[in-house]
């Protein structure tokens, strides 16, 4: 997913992109301190969406919301601002969220859901067999993300575990994400995947902290507290 973040704050700019950063799916692939610059980001690099302030020097970003409205492949807009009274504007521009800043983790993380069920992220062009390659012992073996139980990292070293067997990877639990971001994997501490549809228990353990029993593996899985919430969402119907 292409993000624009169009904002004359750069404190909020950096904030945002910051942010962000978490969504291995989504890439920033521009910024703009005006509305006028902003245009020349949307023409030239065609992002799927745009993060965009409102009250701005010079043309405002509800102008430039409307100004959008005739695209054939118009961007997908979330304002990001630190006004309030702006809402009922913004959503008559077919806005998909309105955020208002200092901003929040929580309500950037329903935002983002939302998007990506609305921006199709992939397929790739030159899609492959869809397999993973892990080492097991001297050999390396491909295995199919769907029988991935979960994955974890330990010191410099990543875990695939199946039902069968624990493999291990090279690659971090950041790049294995964006992998797999098509399959339903959710990061629910930094150091743990788990493929969602496996998860068969939450159980509380401690002072707003969980842990997960999952199909197939005997260890629980922590489950950090930031992350509880949009989890449970994700979870319950």
């Amino acid at each position: 997913m292409k993000i624009a973040i169009i904002d004359d704050e750069p404190y909020s700019r950096e904030e945002m992109k910051h942010l962000l950063g978490s969504y291995p799916w989504a890439e920033v692939v521009g910024e703009a301190s005006s509305a006028e610059k902003g245009l020349e980001i949307i023409l030239t690099k065609e992002p799927d969406v745009l993060f965009l302030d409102i009250e701005m020097p010079g043309m405002s970003g509800v102008d430039l919301a409307e100004a959008l409205q005739n695209m054939k492949h118009k961007p997908e807009i979330v304002f990001a601002t630190a006004y309030p009274d702006y809402a009922l504007k913004a959503f008559r521009v077919e806005a998909v969220d309105y955020l208002l800043k200092p901003f929040e983790e929580d309500q950037l993380a329903q935002t983002m859901e939302r998007l990506k069920s609305l921006v199709k992220v992939g397929p790739r062009e030159n899609p492959s067999l869809g397999k993973l390659a892990v080492h097991d012992e001297d050999k390396i073996v491909f295995v199919k993300p769907e029988d991935i139980l979960y994955i974890f990292r330990e010191e410099r070293e990543t875990f695939i575990c199946t039902e069968k067997k624990k493999y291990t990877c090279r690659l971090p639990i950041k790049e294995l994400e964006a992998k797999l971001s098509t399959y339903p994997f959710f990061r629910v501490h930094k150091s743990y995947l788990v493929q969602l549809p496996f998860v068969e228990e939450l159980i509380p353990w401690g002072s707003g902290v969980y842990q997960l029993k999952v199909h197939g593996a005997d260890e629980a899985i922590p489950v950090s507290r930031n992350y509880v919430k949009e989890l449970r969402e994700r979870l319950e119907l």
